[in-house]
């Protein structure tokens, strides 16, 4: 198991988050991206015999991993955006800490066959829930110019949006685009060759992003982990990207993922959360020279007031 744990996802910032829950005796607690496993077993190791720990993935790959042997722990193969309904499933009211990791698996990125990556020539998918939801394909196939100009600005934060799009539309009447290298053959003469992976690396986050609706998935997690943390409970979030971290700093500082500040009837700042750390967490340089991917990991941690 711990071969497979290891060429599935190397857990970043592993011993920075765990620690970062403050994980005490007899407490209930929350892996909602639980992927390979790594932060879930770490959890179990430093957790007491009266602990339980749930942890959630939409994606069947990750359900093969799954903890066993151990009845503190209990698999829920579904979007976490549908943590508190589970957790209402399961009887528990309010838990001591929850844990997102919200990287895409290193897992995704080295499966040929699920299109996440323009390393390899292959269906254009990108579902982490393969049961349900548009493909990648259908999207590019579907949607009108607009929308996909939209969601290379939004969540590509790319600069020739429309130009993208225009490309895509055009090219999509005389032959529906489908693999991975039809798609990256479309979009590889908008981007010079000092910046080409790092551009054609927005563009496909973009497109993952919109599949998956990471976004309002993430705002719906986050609102629900605040919602059911004990009082001193600790919400941790491991980010890589500016989207997301905005998101969770924003809910950290304000209680809400659009930075609204919100005041009581007496004027005074009403916020549920506390953050622990002013600074973020970064890997060290051992652990980023070791595994890539964390290079551009951000670990915020925030206690529930």
């Amino acid at each position: 198991m711990e071969e497979n744990q290891t060429t599935y996802h190397v857990p970043v910032l592993l011993r920075e988050s765990v620690a970062g829950m403050n994980i005490g005796s007899g407490g209930i607690f929350v892996d909602v991206t639980y992927g390979g496993g790594g932060h879930s077993r770490e959890i179990l190791r430093c957790a007491d015999k009266d602990a339980r720990l749930y942890g959630f993935d939409q994606d069947e790959d990750a359900e093969h991993n799954a903890v066993e042997g151990d009845k503190r722990f209990t698999f829920v193969r579904s979007n976490f955006r549908y943590l508190k309904n589970f957790m209402r499933y399961y009887g528990v009211d309010k838990v001591d800490a929850v844990l997102a990791d919200l990287g895409v698996s290193s897992h995704h990125f080295d499966d040929a066959e699920r299109g996440f990556s323009f390393r390899f020539d292959a269906p254009l998918d990108m579902r982490m829930n393969r049961r349900s939801g548009r493909t990648a394909a259908e999207v590019l196939n579907e949607y009108e110019e607009e929308e996909l100009a939209n969601i290379f600005y939004l969540y590509g934060e790319l600069n020739n949006s429309r130009k993208l799009a225009s490309a895509v539309v055009k090219a999509r009447v005389e032959s529906p685009i489908q693999t991975t290298g039809d798609f990256l053959a479309l979009m590889k003469p908008f981007f010079g060759r000092e910046r080409e992976k790092k551009d054609l690396a927005k563009v496909f986050q973009a497109l993952r992003i919109e599949v998956n609706h990471e976004m309002d998935a993430l705002k719906e997690m986050l609102a629900a982990a605040v919602d059911i943390l004990k009082p001193g409970g600790r919400l941790v979030v491991i980010t890589y990207h500016s989207l997301e971290d905005r998101m969770v700093k924003n809910m950290m500082k304000t209680g809400n993922c659009d930075g609204r500040v919100e005041k009581d009837f007496f004027g005074r700042t009403d916020v549920p959360l506390r953050q622990v750390n002013s600074k973020v967490i970064v890997p060290d340089m051992e652990e980023q020279e070791r595994n890539p991917r964390s290079r551009s990991a951000k670990l915020r941690i925030a206690e529930k007031l």
